[in-house]
């Protein structure tokens, strides 16, 4: 059924671009191949409404006008104008970053539209490379289930209803929502706009959007305030902070919490367990409690006295926790197999296949595994097509009239030759999704200038050029999105001089403050490429220290220094594939399970989970896989009441023996929630 549609519907697109009239309905089922068998005209009729629907979603421009002068009938043809990609003439510079910009989204969900797009962008003779500066690799991620409807009614002007939980609550609200646009901030996805139950502006961040986006698909398209900075209002929650706290910090320890510090004095020092003395600013008692918990007996609040007692208090309900036994595993379920819907292929996507593969295939050499590479295809559904598409052409499809397809030199040789199609020989515009992207992804790499990228105006002329091909509803979407790196002033100049050392391909020394250990490294490194994922830019290189390629997140990267001899990467050494973001999960890695009282629910949005089971009370068990169960321990004693390590027992145990350490800085504690006895000074 569905390649019998496709061909239905392709024989549809080729009739009505041939045309210089509008065609009726009638005439279109008289003369379209695929309409001409239908027995009832009721039965042609929901067929034939079906069908222009799904081409104008797929970008088809079906223009309706008088068929029948003197009946009055509606007529159908579409415009070569509105359908062909108009030209767009780039140079070398912006060929170079369009590519790039297309890259941004090769692992998230519009990866298939910027791919797309470029692919019609070289049908059309544009020099595209989507291979283009292999130094940088701009990666966007869109794991969550809310992101393809927020975009679709974003791109629609449509409102949306969900339900959403708050931080630390269990339970969820209803929302309907008109949305503006959304933002991408610090690493998460935001969309921002009116809520119309609270009646005023609101921002909700995707991942906590449970069950499904509703588009409500009635009622008047939504307006966006003139001038709304999205950015702006994303960001507006952060609030500066108020308030200081001394901490006591054992020497050569908790690394980030001296990076945040306000002023460092040091302490007596010699047996190797001196002390220093930090000057920390903070705005949310709570926040500053789980960080100084997170570090165990190696820091201690000296004042303010409520601190001291809330860290005390904090510790003391991880120390008197009795360590449960471990809990029978979980045989894996639908949910943690993947995200695929299951869903089967269309023929809606066949045919843009099609309508993308001949203008792409007249007069190049072109070859069935290249196709069948870009579309995700095996080499046998590329014959299939090119097989459909030989069955296709203008009415009356005598051996004259069908499109040319050799298919023996498909099979055979894996060229493609395609003959006879002048109908289709300019590719079709780009859709709202496919320009849309690549314009996002620009202003992406706007947020990298100076790291291997070319100047921001080479930038800006392709963005201008993309925007006046695509039309005004594509500038519109495109502005409705916001995305930014959340690099510091230290980690632009950090990345600046590894784009230099990749230039020059030299070998850089790090110290770095690893993200699952309390420690600074001394690390010597071959750059391969930077990499931009989650609000953070990446190096990633060969370590001379582990003998393989690692990431290293520049923010983290304590100092730096360019080496006076060349890098050098061993043979076979590639870089990694992004395709599961940077980090990555690995069969080695330890399995934790966590329970979490609604409190900590954020730690299933902050962190790839192999399962989330809902407990009763509102809260979650979550299993997750690490290299480093040591961070784990720290993010227990960080969570303290709303969150324990189920198991393994060994490492829930760990956890209580170090709050109990931690907790004889503060002198006595009776009971989590009796106040904590006179404080006495970490020794």
């Amino acid at each position: 059924m569905s390649r019998r549609k496709t061909e239905r519907q392709l024989n549809l697109v080729i009739c009505l671009l041939s045309t210089r009239r509008y065609l009726t309905a009638h005439e279109i089922r008289e003369t379209v191949h695929g309409y001409t068998e239908v027995e009832t005209e009721s039965a042609f009729k929901r067929m034939f409404e079906r069908d222009k629907h799904e081409l104008r979603e797929s970008g088809i421009p079906i223009e309706v006008g008088t068929g029948d002068a003197f009946s009055g009938e509606d007529g159908y043809r579409v415009r070569r104008g509105e359908y062909e990609l108009a030209e767009i003439a780039l140079l070398p510079d912006e060929a170079l970053v369009l590519g790039l910009a297309a890259r941004a989204w090769r692992h998230a969900s519009l990866g298939s539209a910027a791919s797309d797009a470029l692919f019609k962008l070289r049908a059309a003779g544009v020099p595209v490379d989507p291979d283009a500066a292999p130094g940088l690799t701009p990666a966007m991620r869109t794991d969550e289930p809310a992101f393809g409807p927020v975009w679709q009614a974003v791109r629609d002007r449509r409102p949306i209803a969900f339900d959403y939980r708050k931080p630390g609550r269990a339970d969820t609200e209803a929302r309907e929502l008109e949305p503006w646009g959304i933002v991408n901030l610090r690493g998460h996805w935001y969309v921002v706009g009116h809520d119309r139950l609270r009646g005023a502006r609101r921002v909700f961040r995707l991942s906590r959007v449970r069950g499904p986006v509703r588009v409500l698909t009635t009622g008047p398209a939504v307006e966006v305030p003139e001038g709304v900075d999205l950015r702006s209002v994303a960001a507006a929650h952060r609030s500066e902070p108020e308030r200081t706290a001394r901490l006591r910090v054992r020497t050569d320890t908790a690394h980030g919490l001296r990076r945040q510090a306000q002023r460092v004095v040091a302490g007596e020092r010699g047996d190797g367990s001196g002390w220093d003395t930090l000057t920390l600013a903070y705005t949310d008692l709570n926040a500053l409690v789980g960080k100084v918990a997170s570090h165990g007996s190696d820091v201690a609040v000296l004042e303010p006295a409520e601190a001291r007692t809330a860290v005390a208090q904090h510790l003391a309900a991880v120390a008197e926790r009795e360590p449960g036994p471990d809990p029978a595993p979980d045989a894996p379920g639908p949910a943690a197999a993947g995200s695929s819907s299951g869903r089967g292929p269309r023929s809606s996507d066949q045919l843009r296949r099609l309508l993308m593969l001949v203008p792409y295939a007249l007069g190049r050499d072109v070859r069935v595994p290249e196709v069948a590479a870009h579309f995700g295809l095996t080499q046998k559904q590329v014959v299939d097509d090119l097989r459909l598409l030989w069955m296709c052409g203008l009415p009356g499809y005598t051996p004259g009239d069908l499109i040319d397809v050799d298919l023996d030199a498909a099979r055979e040789s894996g060229e493609i030759i395609i003959a006879n199609a002048d109908t289709l020989a300019q590719p079709l515009r780009l859709t709202a999704d496919e320009a849309a992207s690549l314009v996002v992804g620009l202003s992406l790499l706007e947020e990298l200038d100076g790291s291997g990228v070319p100047e921001s105006e080479a930038l800006q002329r392709v963005a201008r050029k993309l925007r006046e091909a695509a039309g005004t509803a594509v500038a519109r979407l495109a502005d409705s999105v916001d995305v930014r790196v959340e690099d510091d002033a230290r980690a632009e100049q950090v990345r600046s001089a590894c784009s230099r050392a990749l230039d020059n391909g030299q070998r850089l020394h790090l110290r770095y403050l690893h993200g699952y250990f309390d420690r600074v490294d001394d690390r010597e490194v071959d750059p391969m490429g930077l990499v931009v994922e989650g609000g953070h830019t990446f190096l990633e290189g060969y370590c001379r220290l582990r003998q393989d390629v690692r990431f290293f997140r520049l923010d983290r990267v304590l100092d730096l220094q360019v080496l006076p001899f060349a890098a050098e990467i061993p043979e076979g050494v590639t870089r990694r594939d992004l395709s599961r973001g940077v980090l990555q999960r690995s069969e080695a890695d330890a399995v934790i399970t966590l329970d979490l009282e609604p409190g900590a629910g954020w730690v299933t949005e902050e962190y790839v989970c192999e399962s989330v089971t809902d407990l009763p009370g509102g809260g979650v068990r979550a299993t997750l896989r690490t290299p480093a169960p040591a961070w784990i321990a720290r993010l227990a004693l960080l969570l303290g009441p709303e969150g324990r390590v189920v198991s393994p027992g060994s490492l829930a145990r760990e956890v209580r023996d170090e709050a109990a350490r931690a907790l004889g800085h503060y002198g006595s504690v009776q009971t989590p929630s009796e106040q904590v006895e006179t404080a006495s000074s970490p020794t």
